[in-house]
């Protein structure tokens, strides 16, 4: 299995377009503003991608968006030591990033700082969005009864899961895996993912009256299977790298990034 299954949807969206370095036209930036709810996705390798997002993010913020971040890259139980960091560190990001948890786990970090450095520049909340690693990690082994009983409300929403929404996530996750998953497991790790969305989701629900922004990968952020099915009212921005297919509605808006040259994707993947 991968080392890290909470980023396996990033192979889904880098599938389509792994041999494809066609030239992207440029695009209108979207502006957010209010009390917006928006999920920002992305490819997480690609700089191409970040530097567009952080684009949007910026020019929104520097015309008076003042919303609250939730990242896919912190787990929800760092939120106090997250906001607390806030408060020490400064515009040093490292301090941010140690605090969160992340330091030593495999997101590249040079991506994301830029955000980091925003956030603390205009006094923006960051929200710890993720359900974490271990967590997920138990749920995929033993099921729903081995979320703590806090998690009472994951624990219910998760037991009556549409089937639409099983079915959709099952084959992300397949695809995301390039197929060399045992069928046996789909279920449980697209659970996984589920969950993670529902944790994503209930963490921005507090913030929506001020406006906050979700960032995660594209898988995340899909209307159909991602966040959006847990929080009415949002709108997702796919960052989707060229050629773009046709996304069947899966994102309210769609910004095209250039594809990044990579190995194959399915060369590493273990049974």
């Amino acid at each position: 299995m991968r080392r890290r299954p909470r980023a396996l949807l990033v192979m889904a969206a880098l599938l389509p377009a792994a041999c494809s370095h066609l030239p992207v036209p440029p695009q209108p930036l979207p502006v957010l503003a209010g009390s917006e709810v928006v999920l920002l996705g992305e490819v997480h390798d690609n700089a191409s991608g970040h530097a567009r997002r952080l684009a949007v993010l910026r020019q929104s913020v520097e015309a008076g968006w003042r919303p609250a971040i939730a990242l896919e890259q912190f787990d929800r139980e760092r939120q106090a030591a997250l906001t607390q960091a806030q408060q020490d560190c400064g515009s040093d990001t490292r301090c941010l990033i140690r605090a969160g948890g992340g330091e030593g786990v495999d997101w590249q970090w040079r991506l994301y700082q830029p955000v980091l450095e925003l956030a603390q520049r205009y006094r923006l909340p960051l929200l710890a969005a993720n359900l974490s690693r271990a967590d997920a990690g138990r749920l995929v082994r033993e099921g729903v009864q081995a979320l703590p009983a806090s998690d009472a409300r994951l624990r219910e929403l998760l037991a009556t899961i549409p089937p639409d929404l099983q079915r959709g996530q099952e084959e992300a996750v397949a695809t995301g895996h390039c197929r060399q998953l045992p069928e046996t497991l789909l279920p449980a790790m697209a659970r996984a993912q589920i969950a993670r969305d529902v944790v994503m989701a209930e963490t921005i629900l507090p913030y929506r009256q001020r406006g906050v922004v979700l960032l995660a990968g594209n898988g995340h952020v899909r209307s159909d299977i991602g966040v959006p099915r847990w929080l009415s009212g949002s709108r997702s921005i796919g960052f989707l790298e060229a050629p773009v297919l046709p996304a069947d509605g899966r994102y309210d808006q769609i910004v095209t990034i250039p594809a990044v040259s990579r190995d194959d994707p399915c060369a590493g993947v273990i049974r």
